[in-house]
């Protein structure tokens, strides 16, 4: 009775179009003062321990905080500045070159919809003016977007592994394989399709601007070293490796790069002044800045946006753990594990039900919110069926990536909408022909755990695990 009165009032809210963190939270605590024999004061006791007790959810804020300063800092107009040298002069190489910046921006953001359109605002007029058809490049950039959550740091990760207490830094780095692969098959499929369709190709610019334009992106790519070489090699939690990175992105935002803040204007070496004298006058003012920045508009507009953000997802995880705890209170994870157990049914056609129903539920929710309502039921599941719980996030996660790009909620649909100014029909045939692929790659990830585990097993036994 409990667990139907839960789940039909989470639906009904949910058809009138509540909020999905309103959904939730009003669900469980009418199911919890009528229906359940649990206290009154778990509910406030749950969503106090929601965001104090998971300290791996204090990493959110922080990647997010440094997302935006390197979103709004013109950090991705490097990057793809970079990729263009590095990968433009194939054919079809102006589009492969995009989703390297994709998988160079996911490793600094942790967000799809963040990658799609800090890279896909400039990459996408970039590929039509270069002669590519627009519904080529929007498609092209909705699908490496998804790439965001893919490849470490990535904010759906670390949901992940506070809803099933398995170890973020296990999950970063069994996502990074996965990641490079995914990526890597995207750019084989763009290379098939330009030579099939003659698709052009840039000027290889020379070795000397390869290497200025790595110099310039080195801000950036800095940041991908310092996360995760820090949490690989064991020196720092996701959690002390995301405050890090908060702080490495202001200060290249606002001191390195000079795009926000109150050196944005000002020049970096005067007419007729010695190199020596600019530095020292750069490096003054730089010192200078750090306590005006503080009243900056810009930056104190970045951090705004970064609070919003942060704020909206941890509410929506404050209210699923809320959700989660009425789950585990009234044994329904263990109920279902025993169900199917029962059943007999396999571990290979266990994964089959799980990639249906995250596909499905993909369509209607936020990745968030179906990592947390989701993992606690099928977390003891797998585990009984003996499946890795760190290749289980990682089934989940590629299924939360073809999310992004399932109507009527694929966020990153929307945003490349937003950025063609294109209506949702015309953004979801660019990205269908593509999404073959995600499923393709989803099947691989599935049935081939090795894919996931093999970096954090070899890790665990540099480490002497």
């Amino acid at each position: 009775m409990t667990t139907a009165t839960l789940f039909i009032l989470l639906f009904a809210c949910m058809l009138l179009g509540m909020p999905i963190a309103i959904a939730l939270g009003l669900s469980s605590v009418v199911t919890i003062l009528f229906f359940s024999n649990d206290s009154v004061a778990s509910i406030a006791l749950k969503l106090f321990e929601a965001t104090s007790e998971h300290y791996t959810l204090l990493a959110i804020p922080f990647f997010i905080l440094s997302s935006a300063f390197l979103s709004t800092g013109g950090v991705a107009r490097r990057l793809i500045d970079f990729a263009i040298n590095s990968v433009g002069h194939i054919r079809g190489g102006l589009a492969m070159a995009s989703v390297l910046a994709c998988m160079l921006f996911a490793a600094v953001s942790g967000s799809s919809p963040a990658t799609v359109a800090a890279i896909g605002t400039i990459v996408i007029a970039g590929m039509v003016r270069a002669g590519y058809p627009e519904k080529f490049a929007a498609g092209v950039i909705a699908n490496a977007g998804t790439l965001g959550i893919l490849i470490p740091p990535s904010i759906v990760m670390l949901v992940y592994a506070a809803a099933t207490e398995v170890s973020a830094a296990r999950m970063f780095m069994a996502g990074l394989i996965p990641g490079l692969m995914m990526g890597g098959i995207l750019m084989i499929a763009i290379y098939i399709v330009a030579r099939i369709k003659k698709l052009p190709a840039q000027p290889f610019p020379g070795f000397k601007a390869f290497a200025k334009s790595g110099l310039i992106a080195l801000g950036g790519l800095m940041l991908i070293i310092i996360v995760l070489g820090s949490i690989y090699g064991g020196v720092a939690s996701p959690t002390e490796a995301a405050a890090v990175a908060a702080v490495y992105a202001y200060l290249v935002a606002v001191i390195g790069y000079r795009d926000i803040g109150p050196l944005k204007n000002v020049n970096w070496r005067n007419q007729g002044e010695s190199l020596f004298g600019a530095t020292l006058r750069n490096c003054f003012q730089s010192v200078m800045a750090l306590p005006k920045s503080v009243y900056n508009k810009e930056v104190n507009g970045v951090l705004l946006d970064a609070a919003k953000t942060s704020i909206m997802l941890l509410f929506i995880i404050a209210n699923a753990m809320l959700f989660a705890h009425i789950l585990t209170t009234e044994r329904i994870p263990h109920a279902i594990a025993e169900t199917i157990i029962q059943w007999g049914l396999p571990a290979w056609g266990f994964l089959i039900v799980v990639n249906i129903l995250l596909l499905i539920a993909g369509n209607f929710m936020e990745p968030s919110a179906i990592l947390l309502i989701m993992a606690p039921i099928l977390f003891p599941i797998a585990v009984q069926l003996g499946i890795d719980p760190i290749h289980l996030g990682i089934i989940m996660v590629v299924n939360m990536e073809i999310g992004m790009l399932t109507p009527p909620v694929g966020l990153n649909l929307f945003v490349t909408a937003g950025i063609t100014k294109r209506d949702m029909g015309w953004v979801i045939s660019a990205a269908l022909p593509w999404l073959g692929l995600l499923l393709f790659f989803l099947i691989l990830i599935t049935y081939v755990p090795e894919i996931s585990l093999f970096l954090p097993e070899y890790i665990d036994k540099l480490n002497g695990y």
